[in-house]
């Protein structure tokens, strides 16, 4: 399909001509009255998305705190409601709810009845149980359908939802599963990953023996392929309800069921930070938030429109995922406004003796995927591997590339769009439109993105998001532009975090947001100072540069930042520099002058299979940081390593490799089952320990 003849962007601005006699003459003016004119501003999404509650709201936002915000006080809204109110003009324009695929080429295409009656059908399935608004449900399911459907009839009883992916180990999921005590467990048999099975009744049983409060079990038989198999499978789990048979009710029942009607902040799910020490924070968002906050993104900044929409007709959202990571979520969020969501459930690369970086790109082609968003790591492994998108079907359909986990280099943007320039069938494709996203699993959401109609500068993010207060500050906790800073949000948004599970007095989420400034500086509307009751800024633990045109550049984690010789400095620009050396797959590096010590920073380098660390490959890897950023950050020492430690959801272990290097023991510092790859933890110990000697 052609791109949508007006970004939904210019629409919403439009609809504030019309109906608020709201204009404005850029984006930045747009952007500082979402900021500024809180009220205002979330009114107008409610309005413009045409939100429904049985119940009027008395106050926009009848308290302005951090934490404690309140939003919406009065009104009743439910996250499925709002999805199906979607179903009866999204399935009579001939358009499906869910396609998905898996590795084995299982497709299945979910309708929008479809979805409903199967949602209805666990629901009632669950309320049988005793299942209550309030009590926890866990789930330990892959990117597939059932995962959506379970999610649904959760949330739409009012119970809270909470998932794993299964290629987390028994200890990983229990860090999460214990702290919220969950009453339902849905779980699966296994998953197919990188062209093998893996078999998970064993950890659903462990799952089992160590959640007492845990009282029913539901399992989707995801292996199982034939009745015999299946019902071994079942029987292997008992006692247990069948996913399938759970799902299978279709009567007058189901046809009547409606989601219930909840507060605006009642919880919707529970998500955890990366954990890389102690317990995850379990983090509970609201319906109510969260819905509003996942609109206002996906359609204005997205620029992902209504499927059944004449300006966005056959819409088709993909952004690849693993359940374990936030974007899952984002990925479902495009129900809310009634699109197409694609999804795969594998290994986007390939197995690892067929390794194969067109894999997503020929799943896209073959569905007419319109907006294709992954990790930044996925498209420079794409780069890397040398794909070539003219061999990977029509990808005709594509109008906007999505990504996000880590800042997207240069060279990966210049590559996909240069990518898309060769094989363009239409105008959007020969700027091919790259919407570049930064926020997080905390507050569900993003500060930072896309604007389908401003300039695109590669390596840079287009604008501040609306609604979100961002600023960058600097040392003395003053906004800055066109400096390094810490990124903080001086305003809330609707969809921060109500609180964490098991912390009743908020301390350990004020240790996580709130607690770098005084409470209320920053914290005026348009800027300046209130009293201390108006809170703290949130503080993000990213490093910011706000442009002057008001583009953004994310520089890696605040507390994995280079303090070289007086210059400070986030990572992402010197992975820049050493990953553009086609030698170099992946690298990480970790300055220990930043945290008081002597002056010590190794880079740790992935070279290409076959080739070593020679004094050559040394020179031009120290020639490119020279080049690219300054002498001064030359590490002391480059060192060949067959992994880098990334998380579960691909982000690079820096800060805890750094406290493992300044003598931490390692179970302090990280936990093995919250990564990706624990493997890899046994060379950079064993270098500690060397180094320590």
């Amino acid at each position: 399909m052609n791109a949508p003849h007006v970004p939904q962007i210019r629409l919403y601005q439009q609809w504030l001509a019309e109906h608020r006699g709201l204009h404005f003459d850029s984006y930045d003016a747009l952007w500082r009255w979402s900021t500024t004119d809180l009220d205002g501003f979330w009114q107008s999404i409610w309005d413009y998305f045409e939100l429904q509650s049985p119940t009027p709201h008395t106050a926009v936002l009848a308290k302005n705190v951090m934490p404690g915000a309140q939003w919406f006080t009065g009104a009743r809204v439910n996250y499925a409601q709002q999805v199906f109110r979607h179903a009866q003009p999204a399935h009579e324009a001939g358009f499906a709810a869910v396609v998905s695929r898996n590795e084995k080429g299982r497709q299945v295409e979910l309708s929008w009845p479809e979805l409903r009656r199967q949602v209805a059908s666990l629901a009632q399935h669950l309320q049988a149980q005793g299942v209550q608004p309030g009590d926890r449900v866990a789930a330990y399911l892959p990117n597939i359908p059932e995962a959506m459907v379970a999610f649904l009839a959760t949330v739409s009883l009012g119970a809270v939802w909470s998932i794993c992916a299964p290629d987390m180990g028994t200890n990983a999921v229990l860090d999460r599963f214990r702290q919220i005590e969950p009453v339902v467990l849905i779980a699966c048999d296994g998953v197919t990953y990188a062209g093998r099975d893996h078999e998970r009744l064993g950890v659903v049983a462990e799952l089992r023996a160590a959640l007492p409060t845990v009282r029913h079990v539901v399992m989707h038989t995801n292996l199982a392929e034939d009745a015999a198999a299946q019902a071994a499978a079942l029987q292997a789990a008992a006692p247990c309800a069948s996913f399938a048979a759970a799902t299978a009710r279709d009567d007058a029942a189901t046809a009547a069921f409606e989601p219930v009607w909840l507060p605006f902040d009642h919880p919707l799910w529970i998500v955890y930070s990366s954990g890389t020490t102690g317990l995850p924070k379990p983090i509970v968002h609201g319906h109510g938030g969260t819905l509003i906050v996942g609109l206002a993104l996906k359609n204005l900044h997205n620029d992902v429109g209504c499927s059944y929409q004449p300006n966005s007709w056959g819409e088709r959202f993909h952004w690849y995922s693993s359940t374990g990571w936030v974007m899952w979520n984002a990925q479902t969020s495009g129900l809310l406004n009634g699109t197409t969501c694609v999804i795969y459930d594998g290994n986007p690369g390939g197995s690892k003796d067929k390794p194969d970086w067109t894999t997503l790109w020929r799943f896209a082609a073959e569905q007419g995927v319109t907006f294709f968003g992954a990790g930044a790591a996925f498209f420079a492994n794409c780069l890397k591997s040398g794909v070539d998108l003219a061999a990977c079907g029509d990808l005709s359909a594509v109008r906007a590339l999505g990504t996000t986990g880590s800042p997207l280099s240069e060279d990966a943007q210049r590559w996909g769009t240069a990518q898309f320039r060769r094989i363009a069938r239409s105008a959007a494709q020969q700027d091919i439109w790259w919407c570049n996203i930064s926020g997080g699993t905390d507050f569900a959401g993003a500060f930072i993105g896309g604007h389908r109609e401003l300039p695109q500068t590669p390596g840079r993010m287009q604008c501040r998001l609306l609604g979100c207060a961002v600023e960058a500050w600097n040392e003395q906790g003053q906004p800055v532009i066109d400096e390094v800073g810490e990124l903080v949000c001086a305003q809330p948004i609707p969809s921060m975090p109500l609180y964490f599970v098991g912390d009743p007095d908020n301390r350990r989420l004020i240790g996580s947001y709130f607690d770098a400034y005084p409470p209320g500086q920053g914290r005026k509307p348009g800027g300046g100072d209130l009293d201390a009751e108006a809170g703290a800024v949130w503080r993000h633990g990213d490093w910011l540069r706000i442009h002057t045109d008001g583009s953004c550049v994310i520089y890696g984690r605040s507390d994995a930042t280079i303090n070289r010789h007086g210059l400070r400095m986030g990572t992402s620009e010197l992975y820049s520099a050493v990953e553009a050396l086609p030698e170099v797959m992946d690298s990480m590096v970790v300055d220990l002058e930043y945290l008081g010590r002597e002056s010590y920073m190794p880079l740790f380098v992935v070279l290409r299979e076959g080739l070593t660390l020679d004094a050559a490959t040394q020179q031009r890897i120290n020639d490119s940081i020279k080049t690219a950023l300054s002498p001064r950050f030359v590490p002391n020492a480059i060192f060949q390593v067959a992994e880098i430690p990334r998380t579960l959801s691909g982000k690079k272990q820096e800060l805890p490799i750094k406290k493992l290097l300044l003598g931490q023991p390692l179970e302090k510092v990280i936990n093995r089952e919250a990564m990706a790859n624990p493997g890899s933890l046994d060379w950079y110990v064993r270098f500690a320990a060397a180094r320590g000697a």
